[in-house]
């Protein structure tokens, strides 16, 4: 039986306003490590300070510790200004990630349909004016790892 109800086909759109891929000044708000055999990784969620017009939207997004992306991780960790005591010693707090603020540059991407954002650089916070007077297509990975040196 087929049954009309009002409304529904609005419950299937995503009501978040979607983030275009950029450079986005950000807050990490949590951070969770999940566990998987063959690629375990940190979920992140990510509050956009700047720009102006998509702050207080939330990014979220992966970070895997596998042997071939822990680079990233520490690139996050380092340019986010996370504990250096505690880098130093190959740990991560998850309690001590909520607060650390940097630049992060996202693009998306669609796998088996499904919408994802994938963290594609970081800087430090302190490099945001530099990084969002950039064109977006210049800000490439490369540009964004000579802005944090």
């Amino acid at each position: 039986m087929k049954r009309q109800v009002p409304g529904l086909a609005e419950t299937a759109c995503d009501s978040r306003p979607e983030i275009p891929d950029g450079v986005f000044l950000v807050r990490v708000d949590g951070a969770q490590f999940r566990w998987h055999a063959h690629k375990p990784f940190y979920i992140l969620r990510l509050s956009i300070l700047e720009p102006s017009s998509s702050a207080g939207q939330s990014i979220v997004g992966r970070l895997y510790c596998t042997q071939k992306a822990i680079w990233k991780l520490g690139w996050f960790l380092r340019d986010f200004l996370y504990d250096p005591e505690l880098l130093a010693h190959e740990q991560v707090d998850e309690k001590a990630l909520p607060g650390l603020r940097g630049v992060v540059k996202i693009s998306h991407t669609v796998i088996n349909g499904i919408s994802l954002i994938n963290l594609d650089g970081f800087a430090p916070a302190s490099q945001w004016e530099e990084l969002s007077a950039a064109p977006v297509s210049s800000a490439s990975r490369s540009n964004t790892e000579e802005a944090s040196r």
